[in-house]
């Protein structure tokens, strides 16, 4: 997948795509401590364990582990603190009336700067079960052996 120009990835949450089927996304900013965004720029984000809640007509991140910034001093950030996220009031209001649905969850999947503010790319997503993750598996495999053949036989 090619990137736009001006991106950095930070993080990719390859996690989400295992668990869940993920059907719209959206781009929202991020606030954060200073400490945090140089935390990110070193690359140390785990977004495994992360989703996103809307509360109160704000949409907030919960789980995301930035680490602490080595170099920092007293007044370091919490690691798993929770981050509120910049979205337009009618996105909001999409998502408000879109979690409300059974089975869906708002999932971070990407962390990335984007000419230098820091962007978590969100999905909404519905929850995938045993059976469908296996498929997805033996899918990927037979697709991995397909390759394999067409490659040994040039």
């Amino acid at each position: 997948m090619a990137r736009p120009k001006g991106e950095k990835l930070i993080a990719d949450n390859r996690r989400a795509r295992h668990d869940y089927h993920l059907l719209d996304r959206f781009e929202a900013g991020v606030v954060l401590t200073g400490t945090e965004v140089k935390s990110l720029r070193d690359g140390r984000v785990t977004l495994q364990h992360a989703y996103a809640d809307v509360r109160d007509g704000e949409v907030w991140l919960h789980g995301a582990n930035i680490a602490v910034y080595d170099q920092g001093n007293i007044a370091n950030h919490d690691p798993d603190r929770s981050r509120k996220l910049l979205l337009h009031r009618g996105e909001i209001a999409s998502l408000i009336g879109k979690t409300k649905e059974r089975g869906l969850t708002l999932v971070p999947t990407r962390l990335y700067f984007k000419d230098g503010k820091v962007k978590v790319e969100l999905a909404l997503a519905r929850g995938k079960e045993k059976l469908d993750k296996r498929r997805d598996i033996a899918k990927r495999d037979a697709d991995r052996q397909i390759e394999r053949a067409l490659r040994s036989r040039r």
